[in-house]
């Protein structure tokens, strides 16, 4: 120990890894003239193993699993508001009683009948333009078609849910659920006006839209970022390819990824590494410069993204309430949604009839096949003629 001035020690902070945790790297004398390698991670986590900290703070995850508790609560409502018994006598599993699904030939996916569907909400483009049920193009991403249905949605939101919750929080992953659920909804509506459409699956590309334009507008604070931009493009295209199978509402997926994508740029905005370790960093320890909060192109994207979302939505919203077909003005969008093979037909599975009606004697004749039957329905309502044709035609 000498009388001189004690020397210096500087304290360098090592960038941010994918574990958003930062660790102090090990002193170093100014006296000292021999380089040394920096020592191993497991050596730095012995050393200071108090000094770790995450600059961004972890939500606990609630409403994802909230709202997987309350689409499989909707789904039960709506199988007992079904009753199959009531209506055909063979149903499947037909000991859970008026919970039973209706026949395989009417709905393969074990669910309830469309009729039942439209009661609770369904989207079904002559309802919300001729009578107004605006509110169509949201409760229809809480409703499903069936069991294969709803488990295949729910596993995709757990999975992807719980993760961006976690790092962002209930309000903005809440709202871009919902956002691009209601532009998954507007899109079919405007390209799909023939039958009716259900099921979260448009919330959950926007979640995948959220999460790709989360790492485009954060790539300075991430590692192996060239890796986990094509590995999710990778998973995006192939869910996207099996939107072309018959059935399969591509167009609310499309929709819900567009709307999820311009979505995470206003949303998922991260502050610069930097800026959050001035702030966070323990005393004693000296980190970048770094003053402003958010990069450039952050601020660009971010006023862009929001106009887009803006003007999309208006956009989207009078074309609807005008009635407008997506299709007449675009002669190729339907194959965006479903590509005809030698295997399966893209051609609409709605059912439509011609409907006579003398007091309680109603005479329908299905439009596609021009079969042609008599019922006598005293106080006959929509739902029951529709059930009636639907069997009739099929």
């Amino acid at each position: 120990m000498g009388s001189g001035n004690p020397s210096q020690v500087e304290v360098r902070v090592q960038p941010r890894r994918m574990d958003n945790t930062v660790h102090p790297m090990q002193a170093d004398s100014p006296a000292r003239a021999t380089p040394r390698s920096p020592p191993s991670q497991q050596q730095r986590r012995q050393q200071y193993p108090s000094d770790e900290f995450r600059p961004f703070q972890r939500w606990v995850p609630w409403l994802v699993p909230a709202f997987v508790v309350a689409n499989a609560v909707l789904f039960a409502i709506t199988m007992y508001v079904n009753n199959c018994p009531r209506r055909s006598t063979s149903c499947v599993a037909g000991f859970l009683g008026r919970f039973s699904f209706q026949p395989f030939k009417e709905n393969p996916l074990l669910g309830p009948s469309s009729v039942t569907l439209q009661r609770m909400g369904a989207l079904e483009v002559n309802k919300v333009i001729h009578q107004h049920q605006w509110w169509r193009l949201i409760s229809c991403i809480w409703l499903h078609a069936g069991v294969f249905h709803i488990l295949a949605n729910m596993l995709s939101l757990l999975f992807i849910g719980i993760r961006l919750e976690q790092e962002f929080g209930f309000v903005r992953i809440g709202l871009l659920y919902v956002m691009s659920g209601f532009g998954g909804s507007l899109m079919s509506a405007l390209f799909i006006q023939s039958s009716i459409s259900v099921g979260a699956s448009g919330a959950l590309f926007g979640l995948l839209g959220g999460m790709l334009s989360e790492l485009i507008t954060n790539w300075t604070i991430y590692a192996n970022k060239f890796a986990a931009l094509l590995t999710l493009v990778f998973i995006i295209a192939i869910n996207l390819a099996v939107g072309i199978l018959p059935h399969v509402d591509n167009f609310a997926h499309i929709g819900g990824f567009l709307s999820g994508f311009l979505l995470g740029f206003v949303f998922l905005i991260r502050p610069q590494f930097g800026w959050v370790s001035r702030k966070s960093v323990p005393a004693g320890y000296r980190t970048s410069t770094t003053r402003r909060k958010h990069k450039t192109y952050q601020y660009v994207l971010w006023v862009l993204a929001l106009v887009l979302v803006i003007v999309g939505f208006t956009i989207g919203i009078i074309m609807l309430s005008r009635g407008v077909n997506g299709n007449d003005h675009c002669s190729w969008c339907h194959y965006l949604s479903c590509v005809p093979t030698s295997k399966w037909s893209c051609k609409s599975s709605s059912v439509y009839c011609v409907i006579s009606q003398n007091g309680s004697h109603v005479n329908l004749i299905c439009d596609g096949s021009g079969k042609s039957q008599n019922y006598t329905l005293p106080g006959a309502t929509e739902a029951q003629i529709y059930e009636l044709c639907n069997k009739l035609c099929t």
